[in-house]
């Protein structure tokens, strides 16, 4: 096995035993925060502007489900988190890349998130389009600079070990690619559809590349970085499929009954434009039960991992619960 390439102590190695989970989660909210700041861009430059508008969407605030996802996983199974932190920090770069783009004018035209302008109405429309991105692109020199350092330090590997390293980034690598292009794919598939009917194959298709796309590549990059054997990241990847979709019958039901001061935006964009969603498509109420159905599905897969999986297990009932 490759010696780990990223040196230094994570802020959180371990979670406690007796913490419950709105403090693990707050923790790891943490975490991620002061890993993004590593990021920012504080330089006086002619791009000075570019830089703010990044950084103004990258630290707003949100969740942080993706990289949260993506330390947990690997956490499951090895504690050295730093080995997939700059794996978390990329995939939460490129998810801030597509809410910038997607509450553009020519897309969702969305004048608040998480209770603040959103980046076009900050800057501008061109400042907004290019501070997206720069965030993906960011996310591409995160991650080849894990690649360069662990080259750098080559002579501390064998053949082997530098090979069997390189290799399973490189799986990661083409998976992240794919990750964004789906998700791309899924967001044309949304705006192409505005109010039209569409099957419960395309929704669903719509819902797996734009929402589930990224939630499941956060959860696969944890645990192939832990080098976990084949029938657990099946297990893993099944969850993160169910957890993905859930998410975004979520958000669909709070576009249509949640409360406009907590979510920090308007409530009934969806149905104003004529978006298809689960609620145009079932109802609310069975929307709901379809929601409780697959979060139910996501837990039963961490069966075997007992304790270990706790914070997943509370982590798919917060997505089914939450109210932001």
């Amino acid at each position: 096995m490759a010696k780990n390439c990223q040196k230094g102590t994570s802020l959180v190695a371990k979670k406690e035993k007796k913490m419950d989970f709105k403090e693990q989660l707050s923790q790891y909210q943490n975490m991620i925060n002061h890993e993004l700041e590593k990021y920012l861009r504080k330089q006086k430059c002619p791009e000075e502007v570019w830089n703010s508008s990044m950084e103004y969407s990258l630290m707003s605030g949100g969740k942080r489900l993706r990289p949260i996802l993506t330390v947990a996983t690997y956490q499951l199974f090895k504690d050295d988190i730093d080995v997939c932190m700059p794996y978390a920090v990329a995939i939460e770069m490129v998810h801030n890349f597509s809410l910038i783009h997607d509450d553009l004018p020519g897309i969702d035209n969305d004048d608040f998130r998480h209770g603040r302008q959103t980046n076009h109405k900050k800057f501008n429309e061109a400042t907004a389009i290019l501070a997206g991105d720069g965030l993906l692109n960011q996310a591409y020199m995160v991650i080849s600079s894990d690649f360069e350092k662990c080259l750098k330090d080559k002579e501390n590997l064998s053949e082997k070990q530098l090979i069997h390293y390189l290799n399973k980034r490189t799986k990661i690598f083409t998976e992240f690619s794919n990750a964004v292009d789906r998700m791309i794919a899924g967001e044309y598939v949304d705006t192409e559809y505005e109010g039209k009917q569409i099957s419960e194959q395309y929704l669903d298709y719509m819902h797996e590349n734009k929402t589930g796309a990224l939630l499941k590549l956060a959860v696969r990059m944890g645990a192939i970085l832990a080098e976990c054997a084949e029938d657990d990241l099946e297990k893993l990847s099944i969850y993160a499929e169910k957890i993905g979709l859930a998410f975004q019958i979520k958000d669909d039901i709070l576009s249509e009954e949640g409360d406009e001061k907590i979510l920090g935006k308007p409530v009934g964009n969806d149905k104003k434009m004529g978006k298809c969603t689960y609620i145009s498509k079932y109802g609310l109420e069975r929307s709901k039960e379809i929601l409780d159905r697959i979060t139910k599905e996501a837990i039963k897969e961490l069966e075997e991992y007992s304790d270990k999986a706790n914070f997943l297990r509370e982590l798919a009932l917060y997505v089914q619960n939450r109210n932001k």
